[in-house]
């Protein structure tokens, strides 16, 4: 089954090189390698589950973000793992026979497809700012979702309103729930999204048959279950106390935290700086020196300044407290001395010579307490 596979034959890929694709898509989603067999099985099926994708108030920056995925490409996915019934994009043909294609597609795959939807919802003015045939597109996407096996929305704008939701909100846009009170959705955020999340989330309803473990938010747990700022490759400077003040400064420069900066990495959920994009390795926002803004999560992205400083939940790591060694009368080890720095810079904005300070001090102090205490 999986040698006839069009993936295998068109990319040149072995049947090793197809496992560890599953694996990689098993690993995204959180699973055991074991599950990967489970994948392949699924993914190599001729029976592709029918997706029907309906665009919003979107800029199609989802649709491009997919458009430049290379594990699969676009062709593969398209080809080989669901069966693309309707999308406005993509799609050659336009106007009515479009629309014809799509009222057939969700009569035939009634109650099996896949339902995707991109971009803001408006409900002002009775949806006038995004037509559809004449119909705004708030009806259509409820027609579509009566019987749809799965709804999936891609893009923040989807999720929750998005850039379009911001400020005044002229054209009363908003997220799919509110559209479709009652129904489960999958919510995949980002302004665009990684790619790999939708695809890890559509490969595992083909897979198991079930959409993965959600969060509050209704968002996949394998990519939004920690906070950025959890595993940034520069929370080891937040620690320490070391913070990039203005663009271009030598903090900036040495690659130190974003935090004064506006990065929302510290309230901001998702696997931006593990999964990162572009298939190259070292691309994501922060790893090029520019804050996050927090487009994962509603009312952080388009809502707060991109240079106002974000709430800290978790100012010390997750899993580690502060070594504090009571048997020398209370005073903080030198082992604390980094975490001590991150939680001051958070709330003064502490700066690495009054890191330096704390351990000049911390030294002062332990020549002074007398022994054995």
């Amino acid at each position: 089954m999986i040698e006839d596979n069009t993936f295998i034959t068109s990319e040149g890929i072995n049947r090793r090189g197809f496992l560890k694709l599953c694996a990689a898509l098993a690993a995204t989603m959180g699973l055991s390698s074991n599950a990967s067999a489970e994948i392949a099985a699924s993914v190599s099926r001729k029976d592709c589950p029918p997706v029907i994708w309906i665009s919003a108030q979107e800029c199609t920056g989802c649709t491009e973000s997919l458009l430049r995925a290379t594990h699969p490409t676009i062709e593969n996915l398209l080809l080989d793992m669901i069966s693309l019934e309707y999308h406005e994009v993509l799609s050659a043909a336009f106007g009515h026979q479009a629309e014809a294609n799509k009222h057939n597609a969700i009569e035939k795959y009634k109650g099996k497809y896949v339902l995707v939807v991109d971009g803001s919802v408006p409900l002002k003015d009775d949806g006038i700012y995004c037509m559809i045939a004449g119909e705004p597109i708030a009806d259509h996407i409820r027609k579509a979702a009566e019987n749809a096996a799965a709804i999936i929305a891609i893009g923040s704008c989807a999720a929750w309103g998005g850039v379009a939701a911001a400020g005044d909100n002229p054209t009363g846009a908003v997220g799919l729930q509110e559209v479709l009170p009652g129904k489960t959705i999958i919510n995949i955020p980002g302004c665009p999204p990684n790619p790999h999340n939708f695809l890890a989330t559509v490969v595992h309803i083909i897979t198991y048959g079930t959409v993965p473990k959600l969060d509050s938010k209704n968002r996949p747990l394998f990519a939004y279950g920690r906070l950025i700022h959890e595993h940034c490759e520069r929370r080891a400077h937040f620690d320490a106390g070391r913070f990039a003040k203005e663009f271009g400064d030598e903090g900036h420069r040495e690659g130190w935290c974003l935090y004064h900066l506006g990065c929302k990495g510290p309230e901001t959920y998702g696997n931006c700086s593990t999964l990162q994009f572009c298939d190259v390795g070292g691309v994501w926002p922060v790893a090029i020196g520019h804050p996050c803004y927090g487009c994962n999560e509603a009312g952080v992205g388009f809502h707060k300044g991109i240079h106002q400083l974000a709430s800290v939940q978790n100012p010390t790591p997750r899993a580690e407290k502060p070594d504090v060694d009571l048997k020398e009368g209370g005073v903080v080890s030198g082992g604390a001395i980094g975490l001590l720095g991150g939680v001051v810079g958070l709330v003064a904005g502490v700066s690495v010579m009054a890191v330096r300070e704390l351990g000049r001090q911390q030294k002062k102090n332990d020549a002074d307490s007398p022994r054995g205490e």
